[in-house]
């Protein structure tokens, strides 16, 4: 199991509408990630800086890039690029973090 970290940025004033459509998740969505080794997947919301936190513990990297060619994963990029930041593929613009500390 690989662990993966990384934080990437909303727009002012769109917490309410991020929860809101994660809470409305797609299925197909939800099926591509479990398909693909995806076995836990956090996002904390940091209010003072828009800043999203997600964790994802998934089997390896080749199945979790691989989500990122499925039809799914474009279609919630696409739906998301309004309230955050993106690439021009509308991927979010994401910055991976590295792991300091694990206890044990």
């Amino acid at each position: 199991m690989i662990q993966k970290a990384f934080k990437m940025k909303l727009f002012e004033g769109k917490e309410e509408e991020y929860k809101k459509r994660h809470n409305e998740i797609w299925p197909d969505l939800v099926k591509e990630l479990k398909s693909h080794g995806t076995s836990k997947y956090l996002i904390f919301y940091d209010k003072d800086t828009n800043i999203l936190f997600s964790y994802i513990e998934m089997e390896n990297e080749e199945l979790w890039d691989e989500i990122a060619e499925t039809d799914a994963c474009k279609k919630w990029w696409a739906f998301m690029k309004d309230i955050m930041e993106t690439n021009p593929d509308n991927s979010p613009i994401s910055v991976e973090l590295s792991n300091v500390f694990n206890l044990k």
